[in-house]
């Protein structure tokens, strides 16, 4: 294990220590040669799509575009280490459950389907059609199609995604939860009642033209590090760059592009952000509020004075309802409570409203530090309402900005894996494919785990992802799955979610992104959607891991043809000879998807239509609705701290490292936050330390005050002085997972409170069964 270190970092994000770090990680996976001509081709015409964060690049045809964490998903997947049928014979599963995340990951590649087996506790070997008869005579000796969920992973391509939906709901149900329901829910939520589309409205080229650029829980320059480099053209020509964020984080504050040769050899860098706004956990929509109320009250005074109105008048009254009784609710919003609840001044507010004030195009973005709270939804719909004001939507430089994670989450999405379906869908799927599709709603991820806790659940089938791990509630998600008759896992690595299993259990290994995928007709290409709507094609260019990969589109189509037999009139297997008969299947169905073929093979791809943008609301109101929200004074801090009135009850945010991208662990080092060589670490400010009676370095257990009288502890954090609000903590997931109940979600979305924690601070008292061997500490140096 190595020597865990604690200092502090003053270098920019990205800049030589981003090649470094890469550097290391292609010697680690022993690929230094293949692993560089492998990232040339990332995000190129003839190449793959990055397999990592779903920000889009320049018409899909730029140069290669450097980014570390893509650099680092690219090496992991392409490693030369393998995990194959010698692993399993060396370690039972009970003994693979004892080693760290990050060891798991780094055994490499699977190569073999494997079954597991009770009387030995080994994974063995298995045939793909002994698994595909094991899958489907489970699935058809359910007493109903219900029984069974299928998560889907944001990484699945649009093909795969496509044929997985369709076979599942000619299986006859939509248990569908996915990487959504635990991510950005709450931006289709609110955005789809509020605009119509629940997808953002901005391209790339808005950036290059937007005055003013707002962030609200996004930390870019570890969870989307090519958005630096827009961000940083963005400051350079003058735009206001203004973050809210209850840490500092370096790549808000400074960035050094790798790209950039002069800026390199002078150790350069480019300030990021104009203005930092250092909010308290969850303050967010009273942050917004404070600016509308300034804004507003701005413009009362305007009128007054006869000048002309600073609001865009004829868009609102064109395109909005609801602005009088918005405005209403924002005038007796009460200054104490907005300043109370954000945690920043009235001055520092209405300094950011002046600066949307002084711009003519605003982009807002965001990230899971909104979304994965009590108030989500109504916080971005507080977002919204400020675009609204001036009419930022709808014209180029301004909009909303949701940055999603995984590669492929937004299509898939698309491609309607979704508990929720909407009937027009269903009825084009009976039309095209002649089967009554199920009607019913599904389960979402929080309404799986209850399931399958439950016993209404049996079966669970994974495409891709880490479900066990991803997941809150540790300790009852695991109960859960073992609950089950049999899990399956389709996955390029191994992870926790393949130790955590039922009574049967399979894991199916799949071509990655960076492989070629060569069926019937010959080398195949897939398709993802970014962030920004773009639908472009990718294609791998390394040999196989192992001979005995199918590709996910493979996979799909022989489990349904297992388990659907005469059954189903779709030629399963027919359509995976050439993925082309997929996509022609895919326009049939989806109308923004006309000529799919023709316009994806067009260098870049094409744009899904967005009727926002285009100032065309479907939605109920048929325009662009203000919605009015109180700051909230009632969430599940305030009740903690009311029952709590005698010790201090913190807020937990749970966050990445750098060495990290959602579950996946590349290593043990944060390397802008100053940590190395550990993970189970707790930032906190000195003062808090301070009047706990404790020193930097310590180590103290994470007690949750959960509302449901069920006592969650997470152990063993060392304690690190840290440069965010008092009263606020944060530390990395999925080692604090375990604190968040499953009943802690956010209203109308159901997406896991995770940003918002309501804690104690305990002195740590060992636990030989919590505290595994492979986790037992080594002092760490502490560098102040």
């Amino acid at each position: 294990m190595s020597k865990k270190t604690i200092r502090k970092y003053d270098g920019p994000a990205g800049g030589w220590g981003a090649l470094k770090s890469v550097a290391t990680h292609l010697l680690e996976q022993d690929i230094p040669l293949r692993g560089a001509r492998t990232l040339l081709k990332a995000n190129q015409p003839d190449g793959f799509d990055c397999p990592g964060c779903a920000w889009p690049d320049r018409d899909h045809t730029s140069t290669f575009e450097f980014c570390e964490n893509g650099a680092k998903a690219v090496a992991a997947e392409s490693t030369r280490h393998r995990a194959g049928p010698e692993l399993f014979a060396q370690y039972t599963v009970s003994q693979l459950a004892g080693y760290s995340d990050y060891w798991l990951e780094d055994q490499g590649r699977l190569t073999t389907p494997m079954r597991y087996d009770a009387a030995s506790d080994r994974y063995l070997p298995v045939g793909w059609d002994q698994a595909f008869a094991l899958i489907a005579a489970h699935l058809n000796g359910l007493a109903s199609p219900d029984e069974a969920i299928f998560y889907t992973s944001g990484r699945t391509s649009n093909e795969a995604a496509f044929l997985y939906q369709l076979f599942v709901r000619e299986f006859g149900t939509n248990n569908f939860p996915d990487c959504s329901n635990m991510c950005h829910e709450p931006s289709g939520v609110a955005l789809k009642h509020q605009i119509g589309v629940g997808k953002g409205t901005v391209s790339l080229h808005d950036f290059e033209l937007a005055d003013a650029i707002f962030i609200f829980g996004q930390n870019p320059g570890t969870n989307h590090p090519r958005m630096l480099g827009e961000l940083r053209e963005a400051s350079r020509r003058g735009a206001r760059i203004v973050s809210f964020n209850p840490l500092r984080e370096r790549g808000l504050e400074r960035f050094a592009d790798p790209k950039d040769t002069l800026q390199m050899l002078h150790y350069g860098s480019t300030p990021i952000s104009s203005d930092y706004c250092q909010l308290r956990i969850g303050g967010d929509l009273a942050a917004v509020k404070g600016m509308i109320k300034h804004v507003l009250e701005r413009d009362a005074e305007a009128l007054l004075e006869g000048r002309a109105s600073l609001l865009d008048r004829a868009f609102i009254a064109e395109h909005t309802t609801g602005f009088d009784a918005f405005a209403a609710s924002v005038a007796a919003e009460s200054w104490d409570v907005i300043v109370a609840e954000s945690g920043l001044s009235e001055a520092q507010l209405r300094h950011a409203g002046d600066i949307y004030l002084g711009a003519d195009k605003v982009i807002c973005c965001w990230g899971m530090g909104i979304t994965q709270h009590k108030h989500s939804v109504a916080t971005i719909q507080m977002i919204v309402n400020l675009l609204l004001l001036r009419g930022h939507l709808g014209r180029p430089g301004a909009g909303a900005c949701p940055v999603r994670g995984h590669s492929n989450v937004q299509g898939d999405r698309t491609m309607m894996i979704y508990e929720k379906p909407p009937q027009d869908f269903l009825d084009r799927l009976q039309a095209v494919f002649g089967f009554e599709p199920p009607r019913e709603d599904g389960y979402d991820t929080i309404g799986a785990i209850e399931a399958m806790r439950d016993g209404r659940a049996r079966t669970f089938f994974a495409m891709g992802g880490n479900f066990a791990t991803a997941t809150p509630d540790t300790d009852a998600t695991h109960r859960a799955l073992r609950n089950c008759d049999l899990t399956v896992h389709v996955t390029t690595k191994l992870n926790r979610s393949h130790l955590v299993h039922g009574r049967d259990a399979l894991i199916l290994p799949c071509l990655g992104r960076t492989e070629i995928d060569v069926q019937e007709a010959g080398p195949q290409a897939v398709t993802v959607e970014d962030s920004m709507s773009m639908v472009h094609l990718s294609a791998g260019i390394n040999p196989p891991a192992s001979d005995a990969l199918l590709s996910e589109p493979a996979i799909v189509a022989r489990l349904a043809e297992a388990t659907l037999g005469g059954r189903s009139r779709i030629p399963w297997r027919w359509l995976v000879c050439d993925y082309d008969r997929i996509r022609d299947l895919v326009a049939q169905v989806f109308d923004d998807f006309q000529d799919f073929n023709a316009r994806v093979r067009v260098p870049g791809g094409f744009r899904l239509s967005n009727t926002a943008r285009d100032r065309v609301w479907v939605n109920p109101a048929g325009r662009a609705v203000f919605c009015a929200h109180a700051v909230p004074t009632d969430n599940p801090i305030h009740r903690a701290r009311a029952r709590n009135p005698d010790r201090p009850v913190f807020n937990l945010s749970t966050l990445r490292s750098h060495d990290q991208y959602n579950t996946t662990i590349y290593g043990l080092n944060d390397r802008y936050r100053g940590v190395f060589g550990e993970r189970r670490v707790l930032f906190i400010h000195a003062d808090d330390i301070a009047a706990l009676g404790m020193r930097a370095g310590d180590r103290v257990d994470l007690e949750s005050l959960a509302e449901d009288g069920v006592r969650r502890m997470a152990r063993r954090f060392m304690l690190v002085a840290y440069d965010i609000p008092r009263g606020c903590l944060s530390a990395y997931y999925p080692e604090t997972n375990a604190l968040v109940p499953l009943s802690s979600f956010a209203d109308e979305a159901r997406t896991p409170t995770s940003k918002s924690i309501p804690v104690v601070v305990l002195p740590h008292r060992p636990d030989p069964e919590a505290d595994a061997p492979a986790q037992r500490d080594i002092p760490a140096t502490v560098v102040n």
